[in-house]
């Protein structure tokens, strides 16, 4: 302890001081109030004017502020004597005699004491406004490093007490990704901000660059032209941050800038910049081991001041040179900045980002859990990387990474905000429900917002020329995944998939399609986590995302359970065009079949199909159970159908359909068990849909075990009323908006 603090002896002696002078200040103010009279304990017991009362607390706290004003000199004093007193920790390296000539004031030689000692308990460390707005900018491009920034974000949504403003530069994916995401996260006191990262290629493309982060590794460089004009200070973070501890901390280090410092940054921790790793190696020049990028505090304001924009441009051109490219992308050229101009770096302890690479001298920035402040998984291998500590840097990792995003969806106490005009939306609509209503929770769901996480996997898709194309379309959950890889070998054409599932459910299953040789080498497929929230499994929200997010003119509306007959995506392609879907207003329907095997030798044509279905190895969907789901297919007619033929509308018909993209969406109001397809169908219907079976498609279902939706509509009559309460509000609503024309869903309905 005494080699961490060799100042211990003169902090006992100004503590004691410090201790007595508070007692003198208290007799001082006690005698005060006996001199006039009015002695402190009696004070409550007499009775005295409002103005006399009035006086005498203005008195009071006058004096108490005069005592404060002493006691702040004397902490001043002493936290000046603890920075001349404390020495470099043992085992710190680092830039330090540079740091020190670099500035000059007493202020300035407290600020390189506290660099020094990263873990001293001599150190002061400055504190953030409460309610101040700490502003937060990263550069994400691309699908892997969107949910990358969900991690980040949840990581610093655990810790902090203040407002947040973050600030993205992105480019056409993690927009869209991101955007979708804190619309529908809705957090209390966090505002998001994007900017194109198209609009800056044309600054750092002319940088040569080899790290893996590509151009969008430069863009952290262009910030000051990027970002609004009247922003004077940010912390600029990588995607692979992970937080572990209140980021007001952080943002408060701004306050022990100089006038000069205009960049806040961790000394690198591996040997790259000593140039000593292999053979002639050369790195770009640094200040002894440089420093990461990976934290900064940029002083935008100051930046702009001096023409940060001329500056490293100049800096990166005559480096380039000789060097010809840059290795770590950005890093290179903001460590030959910093060895041109050392006066302008304020070195940050350590532990604020402590950098997980291999062969790095991380471990020496922590000696307690509690010194952990920010970790840095910047080398390639990820969670993989070679450390002593990394099963423990993992657990934490993984802890927000599977974290429920919902718990985070939290006021800050103290700190008012202006809700966004989709939360007061929200909470207009909740105060509008009637909780004594036995369907409340029914109808509760129906305007719940969900978080969504659109394309959670790379996704890449081409158009094609005819505009015929087709996605398949459906829903599912985590006891649906043996699924995908079927699926995905009967339809080779793009598919638009809404998983419902937890936070950590959707890690599961990134695993699981990362290890399947199937779904990793199918680029066409777009997964988007809904994430789950509530009692209810709110079906047609999730359809409704699957199908909102298809890129394709026309979509296959299915379900997850259902294997499409080998060739069918070429087949409804060309029934798009022999129908004349472009210019008429048709719904397509594919028989439905199911087995009740586990293994079936799947059909390779309708007339092996019909083979099996006279042998009972296959039967037409839900004859057993729901006949008026699929009857009005009529399969008599299909058998030795060779054209397509058109259908009627009758009540409870739910057959699987192609239309066009535009189509209405599913009616969000019917959740869990029953009619949300049946309602979906009825609307086609209303919009005047032609019903038109093709006669040489099929899908058969298979065997899975039952919801646990339907297990409850089974057993619980006051679900079963709630459905039958909103089969007939959908009905009002349906005849308010489509006239007399829907009087009949009405009348059928009664009839059944």
């Amino acid at each position: 302890m005494l080699m961490h603090c060799p100042c211990r002896g003169k902090l006992k002696l100004l503590l004691a001081s410090l201790s007595f002078i508070v007692l003198l200040t208290w007799l001082y103010l006690l005698a005060g109030n006996l001199e006039n009279g009015r002695s402190l304990l009696l004070s409550p017991c007499v009775v005295e004017s409002t103005e006399a009362r009035l006086l005498e607390r203005d008195v009071l706290e006058s004096r108490v502020r005069e005592v404060e004003e002493e006691n702040r000199q004397i902490r001043l004093q002493l936290s000046q004597s603890q920075s001349l007193a404390a020495q470099p920790a043992e085992g710190n390296y680092g830039n330090q005699q540079w740091v020190a000539s670099a500035d000059t004031g007493p202020e300035d030689v407290e600020n390189t004491a506290e660099e020094r000692a990263n873990h001293s308990e001599c150190a002061r460390s400055p504190t953030a406004e409460k309610c101040e707005l700490i502003h937060v900018a990263c550069v994400c491009a691309g699908h892997n490093a969107s949910r990358d920034v969900v991690t980040l974000v949840k990581s610093i949504l655990f810790h902090r007490r203040n407002p947040l403003h973050f600030h993205f530069i992105t480019d056409t994916v993690a927009n869209q990704i991101l955007s979708t995401l804190f619309q529908s996260w809705m957090v209390p006191s966090v505002q998001v901000s994007f900017y194109d990262a198209d609009e800056l290629k044309s600054e750092v493309s002319w940088i040569p660059n080899k790290h893996y982060s590509g151009i969008y590794g430069l863009m952290k460089l262009t910030l000051t032209k990027a970002l609004p004009s009247d922003l004077s200070k940010v912390i600029v973070l990588d995607t692979d941050i992970t937080f572990a501890t209140d980021i007001a901390e952080l943002w408060a280090i701004f306050k022990k800038f100089t006038e000069k410092q205009v960049i806040g940054l961790v000394e690198n921790q591996s040997d790259w910049y000593l140039g000593n790793l292999w053979k002639n190696h050369k790195p770009w020049p640094a200040l002894g081991r440089g420093f990461n990028t990976g934290v900064i505090l940029l002083y935008l304001e100051r930046l702009r001041r001096i023409g940060w924009e001329q500056m490293w441009r100049l800096t990166a051109e005559k480096e380039l040179m000789s060097m010809l490219s840059t290795s770590l992308a950005d890093q290179d050229i903001f460590n030959a900045f910093i060895k041109q101009n050392p006066v302008l770096v304020h070195q940050l302890p350590c532990f604020w980002n402590v950098q997980l690479s291999d062969h790095t001298r991380s471990e020496q920035c922590y000696t307690e859990v509690s010194d952990l402040k920010v970790i840095h998984w910047n080398s390639p291998k990820k969670l993989r990387v070679k450390n002593k500590h990394v099963e423990f840097f993992r657990n934490l990792y993984l802890t927000f990474l599977e974290y429920d995003g919902n718990l985070l969806r939290r006021e800050l106490f103290g700190c008012p905000s202006q809700a966004s005009s989709e939360s007061t939306k929200l909470q207009n609509a909740l105060e509008e429900l009637d909780e004594d209503d036995q369907c409340y929770d029914f109808r509760r769901e129906r305007i719940m917002v969900h978080r969504v996480h659109l394309y959670f996997l790379q996704y890449e898709y081409t158009s094609t020329e005819d505009d015929t194309d087709i996605t398949l379309v459906a829903q599912l959950s985590m006891d649906r995944l043996q699924m995908l890889e079927a699926i995905c070998k009967h339809w080779e054409g793009p598919i638009s998939l809404a998983l419902y599932m937890s936070d950590a459910e959707a890690q599961q299953f990134l695993r699981y399609a990362q290890a399947s040789e199937v779904l990793k080498n199918r680029k066409n497929v777009g997964y988007h986590i809904v994430y789950k929230e509530g009692q209810f499994y709110p079906v047609n929200l999730v359809r409704n995302v699957a199908l909102h997010n298809a890129k394709t003119p026309y979509v296959f509306l299915t379900d997850i359970d259902f294997l499409p007959m080998y060739g069918l995506y070429d087949y409804l392609r060309k029934s798009i065009v022999h129908l004349d879907m472009a210019n008429t207003k048709k719904a397509l329907v594919v028989p439905a079949f199911e087995t009740l095997r586990y293994r079936l030798s799947f059909p390779k044509s309708k007339a092996e199909l019909l083979s099996m279905l006279d042998m009972g190895t296959l039967y037409t969907f839900r004859y057993h159970v729901w006949t008026k789901g699929h009857a009005p297919t009529n399969y008599a007619k299909w058998r030795t159908a060779t054209t397509p033929y058109k259908v009627e509308w009758e009540a409870d018909f739910e057959p699987y359909v192609v239309v066009r993209r535009d189509c209405p969406e599913y009616d969000q109001r019917f959740v869990g068990f029953g009619w949300n397809k049946v309602s979906h169908i009825m609307e086609l219907d209303a919009q005047e849909y032609d019903l038109i079976v093709l006669p040489n498609a099929f899908m058969i279902h298979m065997p899975h075990a039952p919801s646990f939706d339907i297990s409850k509509f089974r057993s619980s009559p006051g679900y079963r009323y709630c459905l039958t309460t909103l089969k007939d509000e959908f009905h009002q609503d349906l005849s308010r908006k489509y006239g007399s024309a829907a009087l009949k869903y009405l009348t059928a309905q009664r009839n059944i």
